[in-house]
C-alpha cells in the first residue's frame, strides 16, 4: 500500500500521479477522514489529561477539609464520565482507521515517471524487438490445429473432465511441456544466480492481501469453500513473495544482487471479464502452469533490478530462439500493485502478432509495506522496507504454444528447438 504520510503530505500530488492510471483519488474525503481521525486522536489526549488531572484531585479536596470518601465518590464519578467518552472516542477512531485502511488498500501503486500515459494496451510502447518472424511457404496451423494433428492436445477431454478452458496433454507434448519447466529452471538457478524454492499452491487471505490481490480482485481468484478463507494460488508470485512477510532480513542475507527465488508451480485463475477472449487452445486458461522469478532487493538496487529481471525472462526467449518484442505498460494498463512493468510479447505465426508471454513488474515498497517485509540497513541499524520485484520467465503453456506454431513443419510436425533438446534425451521432432 502507499505510504500514509506521503499521501498525508502532498495528497494532490498522489492524486496527479494516480490519474496516469485512470484513477481518481478522493482528495477531499481522504483529507476529512484524516481530520476525522486526528481530532479523535487529539480528542483522547485531552480527556487523558482531564483523567490525570482529575485522579490528583483527591488530594487537593482532602486538604480542603473535605472527608476522604465524599472526596473519592466526587472524583470517580468525574473519572466515570471521562471512562466513558474515551470508550466512545476509542470506537470513533477504530472506525475512522478502519475506513483510512481500507481506503489505502483499495489504492493502486503510484506508477513510475517514466511510465507512459495511456488508457489501453493499445497505447503501450515497444522497447525492443529480437528476432524476425519466419516466412512460411506453405499455410501456417495454430497451435490447436498443430496439436489435435499429432494427437496429442485434447480439449474436448479436458472438458469432460472439467469444464471449458483445461486441456489435456500426451505423449511427446507432455514431455515437452515438462522439459520446459525444468529447462527453465535449470537456466536461471545456473546461470542468472536464482535459488529454488517449493512453496504452497493453497494461501490465506493475509498472503494475497499482502501481494496486493485482495481485497480488489476477489472475483479472479478460486476461493476453497468449506475453508477458513483458503484460495488456490493465481500465480507463485503471491506464496514466494510472502515467504518475506512479518520479516527483516540481515544485510548480509540480501548479499550484493538481493534475494532471488525462482519457482515452478500450477497457477489458478478465474478469468473474471475475460468471457469471449482467447476460448481456443491454450493461451487463456483457468489453469496453467509458469515459473516465476522474484527478487527481494534495497531500495537503491530496485531500478536496476528490474532491468536484469527482465533480461533473465528475455534470455529464455532467446535460447529457444523465438521472435518477441519488449514493451513498457502504459499507465491504464499497468497492474494494481506495480510501479513499473515491461511485457515481453512472442510472436505466433497463426494469429500474426505478438502475444504476452512474460509480465516483469516492479513494486517499489508498495508489496513490502503490506508485508512488512524489511531488512536492516547497515549505515543507520534500523529496519526499512525492502523492494519487491517479480516476473514471469516463462509462461510455460505460452512457451509451447509458440514452439509449436513457430517450428511447425509442412507435414504437421514440429522441430524441437535445439537448445530444449538435451531435456527431450535429444528428441528433434514430435510426430503424430
Amino acid at each position: 500500500m502507499l505510504d500514509i504520510k506521503a499521501v498525508r503530505q502532498d495528497p494532490d500530488a498522489v492524486a496527479a500521479a494516480l490519474n496516469k492510471r485512470g484513477y481518481v483519488f478522493d482528495v477531499a474525503a481522504f483529507t476529512a477522514l484524516d481530520a476525522r481521525r486526528k481530532q479523535a486522536d487529539v480528542d483522547s489526549q485531552n480527556l487523558l489529561a482531564e483523567r490525570k488531572s482529575a485522579s490528583k484531585k483527591i488530594g487537593q479536596l482532602v486538604g480542603q477539609g473535605m472527608p476522604v470518601e465524599e472526596a473519592k465518590a466526587q472524583v470517580n464519578e468525574t473519572l466515570s464520565k471521562i471512562a466513558g467518552q474515551l470508550d466512545d472516542l476509542t470506537e470513533q477512531a477504530r472506525q475512522v482507521q478502519g475506513e483510512l485502511d481500507e481506503l489505502l488498500l483499495s489504492m493502486p501503486n503510484v506508477p513510475a515517471q517514466e511510465v507512459p500515459d495511456g488508457a489501453s494496451e493499445t497505447d503501450n510502447v515497444e522497447v525492443s524487438r529480437w528476432g524476425m518472424p519466419r516466412a512460411f511457404d506453405f499455410p501456417v496451423r495454430d497451435h490447436v490445429e498443430l496439436g489435435e494433428g499429432l494427437g496429442q492436445l485434447d480439449a474436448d477431454t479436458g472438458g469432460k473432465i472439467t469444464g471449458s478452458r483445461f486441456t489435456v496433454m500426451y505423449g511427446e507434448l507432455a514431455r515437452m511441456h515438462r522439459a520446459l519447466i525444468q529447462f527453465m529452471l535449470d537456466l536461471h538457478t545456473r546461470e542468472h544466480g536464482y535459488r529454488e524454492i517449493y512453496v504452497p499452491y493453497i494461501v490465506n487471505r493475509d498472503s494475497l492481501r499482502g501481494t496486493g490481490q485482495l481485497p480488489k480482485f476477489e472475483e479472479d481468484l478460486f476461493r476453497l469453500e468449506g475453508t477458513q478463507g483458503y484460495y488456490l494460488i493465481p500465480t507463485a508470485e503471491v506464496p514466494v513473495t510472502n515467504v518475506a512477510r512479518d520479516r527483516i532480513f540481515d544485510d548480509t542475507e540480501l548479499g550484493e544482487s538481493g534475494v532471488r527465488f525462482v519457482c515452478h508451480s500450477p497457477c489458478f485463475r478465474s478469468e473474471a471479464g475475460s468471457y469471449g477472449r482467447d476460448t481456443r487452445g491454450m493461451i487463456r486458461q483457468h489453469q496453467f502452469e509458469k515459473v516465476e522469478l522474484v527478487q527481494l532487493v534495497r531500495p537503491a538496487h530496485s531500478d536496476a533490478a528490474l532491468e536484469q529481471l527482465t533480461g533473465h525472462a528475455e534470455n529464455v526467449l532467446q535460447a529457444l530462439e523465438l521472435p518477441y518484442r519488449k514493451v513498457i505498460l502504459c499507465g491504464g494498463d499497468i497492474g494494481f500493485a506495480a510501479r513499473k512493468t515491461y511485457d515481453l510479447e512472442v510472436w505466433l505465426p497463426a494469429q500474426d502478432s505478438y502475444r504476452e508471454i512474460s509480465s516483469c513488474s516492479s513494486f517499489g515498497d508498495y508489496q513490502a509495506r503490506r508485508m512488512q517485509a524489511r531488512w536492516r540497513n547497515p549505515d543507520t541499524g534500523k529496519p526499512e522496507l525492502l523492494h519487491t520485484l517479480n516476473g514471469s520467465g516463462l509462461a510455460v503453456g505460452r512457451t509451447l504454444v509458440a514452439i509449436l506454431e513457430n517450428y511447425q513443419q509442412a507435414d504437421g510436425s514440429v522441430a524441437v528447438p535445439g537448445a530444449l533438446q538435451p531435456w527431450l534425451g535429444g528428441l528433434t521432432e514430435l510426430r503424430g
